[in-house]
């Protein structure tokens, strides 16, 4: 009797088997996600040091926070240019250029008091932060456009929000990390450990990483058919006068500004916990350093489920009102619960107060990034640096102000103006009209003078 022949194809056998039937796309958003979660593990690694920075060196609590402000105002002055940037050169060189600095830049902040003293020590690490600032500005615009191009629009804000999530896992890591590698071998020679993994990571996206899928060659005619029949177009070739158009659209203009008012609250939440509990709460720097784990993990939650739920009232209400509902409905809850953080007389009850809140602050991630990518589409990457230049003005102001304020004692009040931020958030979002498409105006032909 003649063997019968299946024509059922073969299921993957073994670990390599079911890994090659995973999306090449979701190997690029692993990266898209390791990158953020590295970048966030070295910004913060010297607000975590705080206190030992200042014992060694001398300096005030304001003066630390403002070496911290030199990483954001870099970082926040470039956001628009590095997406325009990154649309010319494409995300796999953008993000080599990223890992390079990043790592020189993290190696040379804790290596500076080895060598100088005084006010040049202090000069040496806050251009050592600035260029910490300049090599991480494109993360997040060349992000966007990478997402915009590798993956469908049904997805684009769980990919987003997915993609967030990441640098609140990276905050969440980053405190008890310091911490104990701190009590092993001191402040300067745990900075430097931030380094290696980002090295590792950026090694294996120079081989791997494409700018599009069209160019990579594990790429399967499936796959690039189901990214909205075939594929997006790629990253626009932009000039001053385009990104200046977008920056103008008032959609986007009102989406940067909200993005500010919400961010706020997001930095507040990112770099005062851990200093808040051990110096207005009094706890232990290992338990303050475990507590403040828990509201980056809370963020990395919601920016998980504002993605989807955004997808989800986008594909309900349509592009007009979905991605408005998330944020309207999330961002007051989180003022609401910032201000009963503030004056709960438990120290456990604060904390779970601003899980929440920063859980609720994050919500909107998903929704701003694929509302920016709705309206900007081929200039993602542009018009995200635009809308984190907003939220990252949030930082410049914020850090010297939550110095100043956290110095005096006055840590209540820097929550307060964070919730209160909230609510101007979400009222601004009424403007965001991510159902209408960014259009440039051309520019006028040159015509020769007539002789």
């Amino acid at each position: 009797m003649e063997a019968l022949v299946t024509t059922q194809p073969r299921r993957p056998f073994g670990l390599i088997g079911v890994l090659g039937t995973v999306r090449v796309r979701w190997w690029i958003f692993l990266y898209m996600f390791l990158f953020p979660l590295l970048c966030y593990v070295q910004r913060g690694s010297l607000t975590i040091a705080t206190d030992q920075v200042k014992a060694q060196l001398h300096v005030s609590q304001l003066q630390v926070f403002l070496l911290s402000s030199a990483f954001v105002v870099m970082y926040t002055a470039l956001q628009a240019p590095s997406g325009a940037f990154g649309q010319r050169w494409g995300a796999r060189r953008m993000f080599v250029l990223v890992g390079t600095l990043s790592c020189l830049a993290a190696v040379a902040t804790p290596l500076a008091p080895y060598v100088l003293t005084g006010t040049a020590v202090i000069m040496a690490m806050a251009l050592a932060q600035a260029v910490l600032g300049v090599a991480q500005s494109p993360v997040f615009p060349v992000q966007t456009g990478v997402f915009e191009s590798w993956f469908p629009r049904a997805q684009w804000g769980f990919v987003n929000g997915l993609g967030s999530s990441a640098m609140h896992v990276g905050s969440a890591i980053t405190a008890p990390l310091i911490v104990a590698l701190t009590a092993v071998w001191g402040w300067q020679r745990a900075l430097l450990w931030t380094a290696l993994p980002m090295a590792v990571v950026t090694v294996c996206w120079a081989w791997y990483g494409r700018d599009l899928p069209q160019q990579h060659p594990s790429v399967s005619a499936r796959e690039l058919a189901e990214l909205d029949g075939g594929g997006h177009a790629p990253p626009a070739q932009t000039n001053l006068r385009r990104c200046l158009q977008l920056a103008s659209d008032r959609s986007m203009l009102a989406l940067a500004i909200s993005y500010l008012l919400a961010n706020v609250a997001f930095y507040q939440l990112m770099a005062a916990p851990f200093l808040y509990l051990t110096q207005h709460r009094h706890l232990g720097q290992m338990d303050s350093g475990w507590l403040a784990t828990l509201p980056p993990l809370g963020a990395a939650t919601g920016a998980c489920l504002g993605g989807a739920l955004a997808d989800r009232c986008v594909a309900r209400f349509g592009l007009r009102w979905g991605p408005r509902l998330v944020p309207l409905a999330a961002l007051p809850v989180a003022g609401i619960l910032l201000l009963c953080g503030t004056y709960v007389g438990n120290a456990l009850l604060a904390v779970g107060c601003f899980v929440l809140a920063y859980g609720c602050v994050e919500l909107n991630e998903g929704p701003v990034a694929a509302a920016t990518m709705q309206i900007a589409r081929a200039d993602s990457m542009s018009g995200f640096g635009v809308i984190n230049t907003g939220g990252n003005l949030a930082g410049v102001l914020l850090y010297p102000l939550l110095g100043y304020l956290s110095e005096r004692g006055e840590w209540n009040l820097s929550f307060v103006i964070a919730g209160a931020c909230c609510l101007g958030s979400a009222a601004l979002w009424l403007l965001v009209r991510a159902d209408r498409r960014f259009a440039p105006t051309p520019s006028a032909p040159r015509h020769p003078p007539a002789i």
